[in-house]
């Protein structure tokens, strides 16, 4: 199902493993399937985020550090049985950024 905003993606997206917890529930964090772009994540479930600030951790390839950041929930879509959550990255070390940067300008493979 395609979504209106579709479009309006700026960057690249790569299928991606990360992971991901709601900051207000802390706990574990949960492994993720979804996509990676410069701006943020997309994972699909069958439990909508609830809450609207997520932490996420992810190794990009070429960087020796894991990343750790944090996203804004944008919205969450609706595709049968699965809820989309769109998340953009609203706190992310700059080594990082740049990493992901240098990741996308090489020419990405995903990482599944």
């Amino acid at each position: 199902m395609q979504e209106p905003n579709d479009d309006r993606r700026d960057s690249q997206r790569v299928p991606f493993r990360f992971q991901v917890r709601e900051r207000e529930l802390g706990g574990s964090f949960e492994e993720h399937q979804g996509n990676l772009s410069i701006g943020g994540v997309y994972f699909a479930g069958f439990h909508p985020t609830t809450g609207a600030v997520v932490e996420l951790r992810f190794m990009v390839p070429g960087y020796d550090h894991e990343v750790l950041a944090t996203g804004e929930v944008l919205r969450i879509s609706r595709d049968g049985a699965q809820f989309g959550t769109h998340i953009r990255f609203t706190e992310i070390p700059l080594e990082a950024e740049l990493a992901l940067a240098r990741f996308f300008q090489a020419g990405v493979q995903a990482v599944e």
